[in-house]
């Protein structure tokens, strides 16, 4: 049975504070081929890498992110004395070293992750198949896609999946889809395989889950403990 790909949710999640760069270095060193993260635009309009909307949950401070600017969240303890980093920074980080997840999370947050990746690959030797853009913000998907119509998108859904995801998923052109793991059966990764879309589940942590999951041949798992997956 061919292993699913690792990714690296916020990183290493489970063992250095989400989404910061200690915790994405230490699933780049693990050898994760891909790496999550999640961005929202702040005050400042730069693109920072946080799950929330606010800071309260990650960080030492409190406030929503679209009222606090760069240089305020990065005062912020984002865990052992990290910083909230940009999307700039994490990508510096990688350098090539893996293809990267990046999840719309705030609004409007479209048009500066398309402006990014093309920047990355005019200016930095990426290519276009190195990233994937994901979010359960279906519009902002449906909106990267009239700014890049050939990035690849995935399409995430939370428990409850609509009638027809796999027809859903590709009346966007999406490249996968990206359910629950409590979703995932063997029926709904025939029918993604059979319309031409990816099957990649969130959060898969314990061995347990990973045997149902690859059992029903999914082609990707987000993981807070990507080396542990790794190793297998």
């Amino acid at each position: 049975m061919t292993k699913p790909l690792i990714i690296g949710h916020r990183g290493a999640a489970g063992t250095h504070p989400e989404n910061t760069l200690s915790s994405f270095a230490a699933a780049i060193t693990s050898g994760v081929p891909m790496v999550e993260c999640d961005v929202h635009v702040c005050k400042s309009n730069q693109l920072v890498v946080i799950h929330d909307d606010s800071v309260d949950r990650t960080t030492n401070g409190t406030g929503p992110i679209a009222n606090l600017t760069l240089s305020a969240l990065q005062q912020l303890d984002a865990g052992n004395g990290e910083r909230i980093p940009t999307l700039d920074e994490l990508l510096q980080l990688i350098n090539h070293r893996c293809s990267i997840n990046i999840e719309l999370k705030g609004v409007n947050t479209a048009l500066p992750v398309a402006q990014k990746i093309t920047q990355y690959i005019q200016t930095h030797g990426w290519s276009l198949d190195q990233f994937l853009v994901s979010s359960f913000d279906h519009p902002q998907l449906r909106a990267i896609k009239k700014i890049l119509p050939d990035v690849n998108i995935g399409v995430l859904f939370s428990n409850e999946l609509p009638v027809e995801p796999t027809t859903y998923a590709r009346s966007m052109r999406a490249y996968s889809i990206n359910p629950d793991k409590k979703s995932v059966t063997e029926e709904l990764v025939s029918t993604a395989h059979q319309a031409g879309l990816k099957v990649f589940t969130y959060t898969v942590n314990e061995p347990t889950d990973y045997d149902r999951v690859t059992g029903c041949r999914v082609d990707g798992i987000f993981t807070d403990f990507p080396e542990r997956y790794l190793v297998q």
